[in-house]
């Protein structure tokens, strides 16, 4: 089969052998934003050469307008309930695959307005095929950050942070990007840690943001580590704020999943407040994507004829 995780920004196509081993990958920046309208022929130009007939899609390519949109499947939801709800699409030029969507996951039950997330249930369900039951706290850092709780395979509660998007709008769009160098990548620990510390004093988020241009003007830290500063500022607004407090106690462990860059920051942060981590790479979407279809190929298999029917 073939795993395709199709976000906003980037394509990435994993080509999937029947025990779930990647075989080969490719990655395209012609995401959901840049393929509107063609999504189609932006497909199965990056399918060329590869000819396994089925084809699973993640990500805001099932999103209101993406390719075709996917309803969200309430929480709590295990690996049955979300292969039990893919969804088969009939694209033009199309006919000898298999094109199949993954609804995402909604929490109505942990806040008064509702937590959604799109794309990241993959990797989840990489997960809940291996952890072990009781209760696992889950975050997967990005534009958008989600924890996740898990209890006995099942995926309970969602908590969404905005701290990726609000740190590139404060690089490029505010007085404090007007004080730092332009983005290298390169990370400063001492300022990120300074940061994090930050974090925890009164005054709340939107006075710490102000410190941020302070620091500058006042010489506290350069232009080249104002960013890991107003980093490890959001994070820890992020931790302290809601996401590890989000249900229960404070976790011993959490489980991380995406980008080595930001693993790196997230787990720098969760071990300097003492709470243990557990690295998991950013293509578990792949292996993600082939549990639920193994899942729902095996329940088909045990199904009644007339549940065949409905496929």
């Amino acid at each position: 089969m073939i795993a395709a995780d199709w976000g906003s920004t980037h394509l990435r196509l994993y080509r999937v052998d029947g025990d779930g081993m990647v075989r080969e990958r490719r990655r395209s920046d012609q995401g959901t934003q840049a393929s509107r309208g063609r999504h189609g022929e932006v497909l199965a130009e990056a399918l060329a050469g590869w000819d396994d007939d089925t084809v699973l899609l993640c990500g805001m390519v099932g999103a209101r307008g993406g390719w075709h949109e996917m309803p969200y499947l309430d929480c709590p939801a295990g690996l049955d309930d979300i292969a039990g709800q893919l969804q088969r699409i009939h694209p033009p030029g199309f006919e000898q695959r298999a094109l199949w969507l993954v609804p995402g996951l909604r929490d109505t039950v942990s806040d008064m307005v509702p937590d959604a997330m799109r794309g990241e249930e993959t990797q989840l369900a990489a997960l809940l095929d291996v952890l072990p039951g009781g209760v696992h706290r889950v975050c997967l850092p990005g534009t958008h950050s989600k924890w996740v709780t898990i209890h006995d395979g099942r995926i309970q509660r969602i908590h969404t942070a905005m701290t990726g998007e609000v740190y590139a709008l404060l690089r490029t769009h505010s007085l404090l990007g007007a004080l730092m160098a332009a983005d290298d990548g390169r990370f400063d620990g001492y300022a990120f840690d300074a940061g994090l510390r930050r974090s925890g004093d009164p005054g709340g988020l939107l006075h710490h943001l102000f410190g941020v241009r302070t620091t500058g003007l006042s010489g506290q830290f350069g232009e080249s580590a104002l960013p890991s500063y107003l980093s490890g500022l959001l994070i820890g607004h992020e931790l302290r704020g809601g996401a590890l407090s989000q249900e229960g106690p404070r976790p011993a462990q959490v489980h991380l999943v995406g980008s080595e860059r930001l693993l790196a920051a997230y787990a720098r942060a969760l071990t300097t407040l003492e709470i243990g981590v557990q690295r998991h790479p950013e293509d578990l979407a792949a292996r993600g994507l082939h549990a639920l279809w193994r899942r729902r190929s095996a329940n088909l298999a045990v199904a009644p004829p007339a549940a065949l029917a409905t496929d």
